[in-house]
């Protein structure tokens, strides 16, 4: 191994998050500028990205995207604005309606291209009749403490909007529209990247109230009456989408896979443990600790360093009143059933620069963590307990802190061995 394992990892990280950048990738798919009126929309934390390179390619453009404060980028006629995220506010409902003005009235003639990526759920937003954005805003906030699955939050978000699963698509209709699309879900689902605002969907409201229950989820009356009746989510197959071409083009496989050729060439044996991993951040770890355990016990003197590479999105059930996000309470309930292994590396980031609560893409784990958190005064199960994991790498100095990548291919997570 060329590098110590720290480095490497984060130097994996980097590399991760480098090959999904929109000025290195959405280039090949951009058709050339046609002819007639073009208007530019998007949302997402990667929009503004996107919309810059965009405008490399084609030049100044009409158009709006909706982009998480702080990520904007400079446009030379796409105006950028910039919302909360992710909890939906007034400057997202605001600007979500002045995206609907601009599509308004559109002529088969004329072309539509869409700039869609994670973080589109909370930044498009125009709740469904009868619910304020205070109430949108209780149920989205629910929605991410409960643990479930982003595909099951997102079909609640569809049949709560009039701009999502598919509703934008048709509104845009009969122009043609192409939307690109950078993949954070696990199985790389169009219907689920920033709610599908451009994607048809079959879910229901019967669909959205059975996820509530499930995930026992209390809303206030007007939410139960919006789902009581059938919501604007237009299915698959509605001819007002059929103008409607949407595309990724990047997504976590290649991120991962360009991080797997860079630990090769650093001389390490790589294993793929998937790229659409969900569920519970801590029981993942638990896992991920017993495999690598376990194949530290197998490896024998001489065999180079094992690399474990993942991606997907887990889920944090919040229990306790902590600051934490899924990449880092991984590491911390890594940390933890690793015991402080010798010869074992950790780094677990979201690929947007934002883990959950904090503005930390995540953390690192090594040997010494378990016996610096005693140092420094900090109990590792009691912060686990409490959803705690930002700020108990934040006392021992492991946190990883890029600011906005200006990306979003989600979680990426590595352990070395060896």
């Amino acid at each position: 191994m060329k590098k110590e394992p720290l480095t490497l990892l984060r130097t994996l990280f980097d590399r991760a998050v480098e090959v999904a950048d929109p000025m290195r990738s959405i280039g090949a798919f951009l058709p050339e500028k046609p002819e007639g009126r073009v208007i530019v929309v998007g949302a997402g934390k990667a929009s503004a990205r996107m919309a810059e390179a965009v405008e490399a390619a084609w030049g100044p453009c009409e158009g709006l995207v909706i982009t998480r404060y702080g990520y904007g980028r400079p446009c030379k006629g796409i105006e950028i604005i910039e919302a909360a995220h992710p909890v939906p506010d007034a400057a997202g409902v605001a600007a979500t309606g002045r995206m609907m003005t601009l599509l308004s009235g559109l002529q088969p003639e004329d072309f539509v291209l869409a700039l869609i990526s994670g973080g589109a759920s909370a930044l498009l937003c125009t709740p469904a009749e009868g619910v304020t954005l205070a109430e949108k805003q209780a149920v989205n906030a629910a929605l991410l403490a409960s643990g479930a699955p982003i595909d099951k939050m997102n079909t609640v978000r569809k049949h709560l909007s009039r701009v999502k699963g598919g509703q934008l698509g048709a509104f845009s209709a009969p122009a043609r529209m192409l939307a690109l699309m950078i993949s954070d879900v696990p199985g790389d689902d169009m219907a689920f990247i920033g709610s599908g605002p451009t994607v048809g969907d079959a879910s229901t409201v019967e669909d959205a109230r059975t996820i509530l229950s499930e995930w026992r989820i209390d809303v206030p009356d007007s939410v139960r009456m919006a789902l009581s009746r059938p919501s604007g989510v237009v299915p698959p197959g509605d001819p007002r989408l059929s103008q409607v071409v949407n595309r990724i083009f990047a997504a976590p496989r290649q991120s991962l896979e360009a991080a797997a050729d860079l630990g090769r060439s650093q001389g390490c044996e790589v294993r793929m443990l998937g790229d659409d991993l969900e569920g519970e951040a801590r029981d993942v770890a638990a896992a991920q600790a017993a495999l690598a355990l376990a194949e530290q016990v197998k490896r024998g003197a001489g065999a180079p360093p094992l690399l474990l590479l993942s991606g997907g999105e887990l889920t944090v059930t919040r229990r306790g009143d902590g600051i934490g996000g899924p990449n880092a309470e991984f590491c911390l309930a890594l940390a933890l059933a690793l015991d402080g292994a010798a010869g074992i590396h950790a780094i677990a980031c979201d690929t947007d620069g934002v883990d959950g609560a904090a503005e930390v893409a995540g953390a690192v784990v090594h040997p010494g963590t378990l016996g610096a958190a005693k140092q420094a005064g900090v109990d590792p199960a009691q912060a686990l307990a409490r959803n705690d994991a930002h700020r108990f790498f934040a006392a021992i100095g492991d946190q990883v802190v890029t600011g906005p990548t200006l990306t979003n291919v989600n979680d990426f997570r590595a352990i070395l061995i060896g």
